[in-house]
């Protein structure tokens, strides 16, 4: 039920071009490209060419591989990440229009958008009449009235609201205990025969059944024009939603909000896509809350995604730019809903000109500046080209639920990361305390169960890289994960120039298989090339925004290359995010910290590596060599030691650490005095009880080495640092 230009499309075939309308880039719309965005968001990064920018140049693709994505069951509201505010359910009768009226700066024509209607020479705009420019008749006069009855069943209370197809009422349903039903017009033709044709071709909408879509009860003919019966969805839409904030806080709706408001309603459309049927005029007005559901409530743009010939109804700022060339598509409903959760989390200026198809750059929206994936997510959901979105709302909400994760660990104050499945990847199992991730120890991908040689496959994973390699050449079929598992084979043994031939193969076959993309990445990334390996990384990213492992891989890469920023700000990300990511995330921003000496976040960064990991020795090693370098007194040492006491280290190890500990404090306490009061290790912080101490543990440490330089130096060590007596 929107109150802002609705525009039907005649079929994109075999109609009169000149009654199309298409929307293009407002001129005055900035080149996106030559807007870096700020220097910590992956937007300023170089992308490797995927998707429909590998084949420009080329023949146009006609297709692309489907998602390997898991159909996500229904969850409640909020995805069991976040909370949503409940919306109460209002009594219908208070939204009935006292003077039903639709204002003059809302009126439009239906055939060619152009204002009707409108005030001139101190004259009220008229609410009948017919469009200057194009000469089509408008009438924006309410067709029924209080006490009119429709096929003997429904009668009408009043006027809800006017949309794209005119005025929409609230009617009893007589004949059911006079439950509340919406009755909505049909396209008013003027021709009685039309309309009933039109209700024919609709009754399909009758066998529409699914939780999170408002029932249609009935198709019925009064005075000639068509009406659809549906049910009354109390509540209050998301446009409603999104203007009363505007109203009272000037803030719109919170992104981790607008995505549970999406994630509840993508089942819907995966049911509809499924039955083959494309929704077409998604926007905020046509999703309405009930308490803590939500619905589609507006079905008037449904259609048969083989239909070619039936009107298409969209509005500009939502509706997807090859519409008026190619039609609707499972594609152009996921842009409607990309658009639609930038207008309900974004300040953006006026959808319907300036970035009524582009996004707009991060520089203005601080949202995507808060929130990278967010605007990745975007990016790929509301895309110029079809093929490049994503392939199935299943594929969307699979990364929405991964972003929505992100932005809530983003908001909070203490994040608090859970270990979460993933779609693609396996978890990471390696942390690497002392350097980034080689690229064998970031995670692997996850084998696509759809390919047809995923089962042979399963016996070559055990076998040495050429042995395997050896076995791969002879593959009964030559499908992407043959092409996949070559080359990373041959990545592993250091023959990165024929993995990225096998990539190659990959992506000339399908442009939009961004796995290749991952594996060219990590070739990348041993032959040293930190530059191609972020270009390559950020590619996917792009299109799996949800995921962690390209962050963290693209982390890696840029910590190679110096960009320091961007790299601290994914590893946060995916230390925040999931505790499978958390440990090798924070040995990363421990390094970042203490080289910009950040001693406090360094400290901070390590102490988040859980007890029941199996480098939590090593954090706290480092831990305990931050705070002996940190120069911060006994207090400090105290600290570098205690606790030590419980970790598995070999006894070697831990003498050496406390050799390092002690020799610190008594180098503090001969510049700053003794403190008896302090404990090192079980050791009062005097010289002599420190010189004790620390000769003790030389000498132990000495007994250990199997080195006899070794062994003489920390003899020589206890020697020079002990106490020397006359008698």
């Amino acid at each position: 039920m929107s109150d802002e230009r609705t525009h039907a499309l005649l079929p994109p075939q075999g109609a009169d071009a000149t009654h199309q309308v298409s929307w293009v880039p407002d001129a005055r719309e900035p080149d996106l490209a030559s807007d870096p965005g700020p220097r910590s968001s992956s937007s300023s990064l170089a992308v490797a060419p995927v998707g429909s920018s590998r084949t420009r140049g080329s023949e146009r693709s006609t297709g692309r591989r489907g998602t390997d994505s898991l159909r996500l069951r229904v969850e409640r509201l909020g995805a069991g990440v976040t909370s949503v505010p409940p919306a109460p359910v209002t009594d219908p009768r208070r939204l009935i229009w006292d003077s039903p009226r639709v204002p003059e700066d809302r009126r439009h024509c239906g055939a060619c958008g152009r204002p009707v209607g409108r005030a001139a020479n101190g004259e009220t705009g008229r609410e009948r009449g017919f469009c200057p420019s194009c000469g089509a008749a408008f009438d924006f006069t309410p067709r029924l009235r209080p006490g009119d009855v429709l096929a003997g069943q429904y009668e009408v209370a009043g006027c809800l609201a006017h949309g794209g197809l005119g005025w929409v009422y609230l009617g009893r349903d007589l004949n059911v205990s006079g439950r509340w039903v919406v009755l909505k017009g049909l396209l008013n033709t003027g021709d009685a025969e039309a309309q009933a044709v039109a209700i024919s071709e609709r009754q399909f909408l009758a066998e529409v059944s699914h939780p999170s879509i408002v029932e249609i009860f009935n198709f019925v003919m009064h005075d000639e024009v068509g009406y659809t019966v549906m049910e009354y969805a109390g509540g209050s839409s998301l446009r409603d939603i999104l203007d009363s904030r505007i109203r009272t806080s000037k803030q719109p709706i919170p992104v981790d909000q607008a995505i549970a408001y999406i994630l509840d309603v993508l089942p819907a459309f995966s049911y509809l896509h499924d039955a083959g049927l494309l929704f077409c005029d998604f926007k905020p007005d046509n999703v309405i809350q009930q308490g803590d559901v939500v619905k589609l409530i507006d079905l008037g743009g449904v259609r048969r995604a083989d239909d070619a010939t039936s009107l298409i109804y969209g509005t500009v700022g939502y509706q997807a730019p090859e519409i008026a060339a190619l039609g609707p598509s499972v594609a152009s409903d996921i842009f409607t809903i990309g658009r639609t959760l930038l207008r309900m989390c974004t300040r953006i200026p006026d959808p319907t000109t300036t970035y009524s198809v582009h996004l707009p750059p991060v520089v203005l929206v601080p949202e995507f500046e808060r929130y990278d994936s967010f605007y990745r997510l975007l990016q790929k959901a509301c895309a110029a080209e079809p093929l490049d979105r994503f392939a199935s709302v299943d594929e969307l909400r699979s990364q929405l639920v991964g972003v929505l994760r992100e932005v809530v660990a983003t908001d909070a104050e203490k994040p608090e990361p859970r270990s979460t499945a993933s779609v693609h990847f396996v978890v990471p199992i390696y942390d690497a305390p002392d350097r980034p991730l080689h690229a064998a120890e970031l995670p692997y991908l996850q084998v696509d169960e759809t390919d047809p040689s995923t089962a042979w496959l399963a016996g070559v994973e055990s076998l040495d890289p050429a042995a395997r390699l050896q076995v791969l050449a002879s593959a009964p079929t030559e499908s992407p994960e043959v092409h996949l598992h070559r080359a990373r084979t041959d990545a592993e043994i250091g023959e990165t120039t024929r993995a990225r031939e096998s990539t190659a193969a990959v992506l000339a076959l399908d442009p939009w298989d961004w796995r290749a993309l991952w594996i060219e990445g990590l070739t990348h990334l041993i032959d040293g090339d930190g530059s191609a390996a972020c270009a390559a990384f950020n590619a996917v990213y792009g299109q799996v925004p949800g995921e962690l492992a390209p962050k963290l891989a693209l982390a890696t890469a840029c910590e190679m290359q110096g960009d320091l920023e961007v790299s601290e700000r994914l590893y946060s990300i995916c230390a925040d995010t999931d505790a499978n990511y958390t440990p090798v995330a924070c040995f990363a921003l421990a390094r970042l910290y203490r080289e910009r000496g950040d001693v406090d976040a360094a400290l901070a960064a390590l102490e988040r590596v859980g007890s029941t990991r199996a480098s939590y020795a090593q954090a706290r090693i480092r831990r305990a060599h931050l705070l002996v370098g940190a120069g911060r007194g006994l207090p400090a040492l105290h600290d570098a030691l205690d606790g030590l006491d419980v970790l598995s280290l070999v006894p070697r190890e831990r003498l050496e650490l406390r050799a390092v500990v002690l020799d610190a404090a008594l180098q503090e306490v001969r510049a700053h005095g003794e403190d008896a009061s302090v404990d090192i290790g079980g050791v009062r912080a005097t010289e002599a009880d420190l010189r004790d101490a620390l000769e003790a543990t030389y000498r132990r440490t000495a007994a250990m080495s199997d080195s006899p330089a070794r062994r003489s130096a920390l003899v020589d060590r206890a020697n020079a640092v002990r106490r020397w007596t006359w008698w």
